[in-house]
């Protein structure tokens, strides 16, 4: 009889009756699991340099255990070796040393106080690790595709026996850490994957060869993994089903495959399907991959073993991946980012609260700040990586109440509102529109996933409600309107300004507003100028390419997408390339002609571009209405876009912070 940790009922649960697949029993080697859900292991740079597992490190996780109800939680990748090549990330906890056991054992208890089962995984980062120092290493001394990692050292037979056994001596510490599942990390370019990979690994001992020599040492650390945790702690792998390396000859699917059959017969309890490598050249996760794009993937892989598969990738939502359950075709839904984004999601979804869930909005600004080295932050979630801190989980109360008035119903004002509102404070929202969300209504026109970040407004309008928040929608506020109501503070969140041109003798007919143009108030002609190279320039001008236009962005910036973070940057230009669109960057418009514009260089060197229409997207903080709050003597704070014209995170972050405060 399978080992059962915590009893759960969800019995009496909407959320249970709902998606009754998610919320079903399961055994994965020798232990039942309440239910199919499971947060990832995933990195957050919250632990100390030296590899110590810290008070922010214990805190996300047991927000994310109690998110899990009952399900699989599992903590950041630990790093093996005391070289630290195996490290790939700053904070990234340890484990090559007993030293190391009673912080990971602080983790495994977090869990276990939210009645969840405690998951801990093996990583060594391979060719995509050497955080700190000057060599990663690898099968092979393949060259680095990412200029951002270090030199791959080729691994001798010697120091192959010593990776795995340094997996089998961690996995044991993680035992006497008081773990209940363990899991080996084989994907997107760390060790096992490269080992795996017929991309890097070149080898000509048993260690290389066919896909059974590539497999050589992940069978045995599989093996001697198993003999460590014996037959009450189940021992699963996270294996790629497609590494999308085609271009640099990686694996075939079929041989992908041949991996997840030769680890059942290793001895594996379970997989975890995952694809892609930080290397390849496809996206996996990010927005402008469609919800449930590789769901079949774990079709395919449990075609071919017996054992449950798990998956995450673009499963946000609990449709689908309920349904896939029920289906046989998938057996865990995992999550990372959903759960950074919001914690308790899964718990949501038990209790029949979704319109409580803050949705991921699939950015990747967490991976972006991981290979910075900084910690962990959420594009949407305020909270994350302050989990310790209750300035942030359980804001006090207002010392004294106020009536506070919120100009603008954007994601700053929205966010501002319902935490003040929270804290005891008597909060009236107000904009000139008819409808909420600020410009992020001509956002999520953009093209490529920008819809799902309306999900943002969506969370917030329910949370506004919830507290109380009185919204005066189609008013527009004056200096006399507040002179009238005066309330005790003021927030300005009225987004930003589009300056006109100076160009002289422009021609005013020619020159159109970006908002005009997202909501199809603007005329546009068929050939296009977009002044402004940052990421409102680019969604409108991917908008008009997908509309048939011939559009060129000039804009004053060194390189276009500035304020993209990186991980997402890169796929808006291809998709400019895709689209036919040209970029001058680093220049200036100087003159609108009946042509077009004359564009100059920052050498000074001129040139034509012929055009219809001209669509400003540059922004300008808007100072509208300061002077008349602060000579009313009221307080007075100005976030979001009406400060710096920034993007939808530093708006939600500013309003969060403001309504804390205030």
């Amino acid at each position: 009889m399978a080992k059962t940790l915590f009893e759960w009922d969800y019995s009496d649960y909407p959320g249970a009756k709902q998606y009754p697949h998610l919320f079903k029993p399961i055994e994965v080697g020798n232990l039942l699991v309440p239910n199919r859900i499971k947060y990832a292991a995933t990195e957050e740079n919250l632990n100390a340099h030296d590899g110590f597992v810290t008070d922010s490190g214990v805190a996300y996780m047991r927000e994310r255990a109690k998110g899990v109800v009952g399900g699989l939680c599992f903590m950041q990748g630990v790093y093996m070796d005391e070289k630290r090549q195996g490290q790939g990330y700053v904070g990234q906890a340890a484990c090559w040393d007993d030293k190391f056991i009673p912080g990971l054992k602080r983790i495994a208890d977090a869990i276990h106080e939210q009645r969840a089962i405690a998951g801990f995984q093996l990583m060594d980062c391979g060719r995509v690790g050497a955080v700190e120092v000057d060599y990663c290493h690898g099968p092979s001394a393949v060259p680095q595709r990412l200029r951002i990692f270090k030199p791959v050292q080729e691994m001798s037979k010697e120091e192959v026996k010593q990776m795995v056994q340094q997996h089998i001596d961690a996995a044991r510490r993680g035992v006497e850490a008081g773990f209940d599942v363990m899991e080996i990390s084989g994907i997107v370019g760390y060790l096992i994957s490269n080992f795996i990979s017929s991309y890097t690994n070149r080898r000509t001992d048993e260690y290389g060869g066919d896909i059974r020599g590539r497999m050589k040492a992940v069978v045995e650390i599989i093996q001697g993994v198993k003999d460590v945790c014996g037959p009450d702690i189940p021992v699963g792998i996270r294996l790629c089903s497609e590494e999308l390396l085609d271009d640099v000859r990686g694996n075939t699917p079929e041989e992908s495959m041949e991996t997840y059959k030769m680890s059942e017969e290793a001895g594996v309890d379970y997989i975890s399907c995952t694809l892609g490598w930080q290397e390849s050249i496809y996206p996996v996760i990010s927005r402008d991959i469609p919800m449930g794009n590789w769901v079949h993937l774990a079709k395919r892989a449990k075609e071919h073993v017996k054992v449950p598969i798990q998956m995450a990738y673009r499963l946000f939502k609990p449709e689908l991946p309920n349904e896939k359950i029920g289906a046989g075709e998938l057996d865990f839904w995992e999550m990372c980012r959903p759960m950074i984004a919001d914690p308790l999601m899964p718990k949501k979804v038990l209790e029949g609260k979704q319109e409580d869930i803050r949705h991921c909005v699939a950015c990747n600004l967490c991976l972006a700040r991981l290979f910075r080295d900084a910690p962990m932050t959420c594009y949407i979630n305020p909270v994350c990586a302050h989990e310790a801190d209750e300035q942030f989980t359980s804001p006090a109360p207002a010392e004294e109440e106020k009536e506070i008035m919120i100009v603008g119903a954007g994601p700053a004002g929205l966010e501002c509102a319902y935490m003040a509102a929270r804290r005891g404070h008597e909060v009236h929202v107000y904009d000139k529109r008819e409808v909420i969300g600020g410009t992020l209504n001509e956002a999520k026109k953009s093209p490529y996933g920008d819809d799902e970040l309306w999900t943002c407004v969506e969370y917030q309008k329910v949370q506004c409600e919830k507290a109380g928040v009185t919204f005066h929608l189609g008013t527009a506020v004056t200096a006399d309107l507040i002179a009238d109501e005066m309330p005790d503070s003021v927030v300005l969140a009225t987004g930003p300004v589009y300056p006109p041109l100076e160009t002289g003798d422009a021609d005013a007919g020619k020159v159109v507003n970006l908002l005009d143009v997202m909501n199809g108030k603007a005329d546009v002609g068929e050939k296009v100028v977009i002044w402004g190279n940052r990421k409102p320039g680019i969604g409108c001008a991917l908008h008009l390419a997908k509309q048939g236009k011939k559009v060129t962005i000039v804009g004053r910036e060194k390189t276009a997408g500035f304020d993209i973070n990186p991980s997402f940057k890169w796929r808006y230009m291809i998709y400019m390339r895709q689209n036919g669109i040209i970029v001058y960057n680093d220049v200036d418009i100087v003159e609108i002609t009946a042509e077009g514009v004359v564009v100059r260089s920052y050498d000074g060197y001129r040139w034509p571009v012929k055009c219809d229409t001209v669509v400003n997207s540059q922004r300008e903080p808007n100072e509208d209405l300061k002077k008349a709050v602060q000579s009313e003597g009221i307080e007075l704070f100005v976030i979001g876009d009406a400060l710096i014209p920034r993007n939808l995170s530093s708006a939600v972050h500013d309003g969060f912070r403001i309504g804390m405060r205030i």
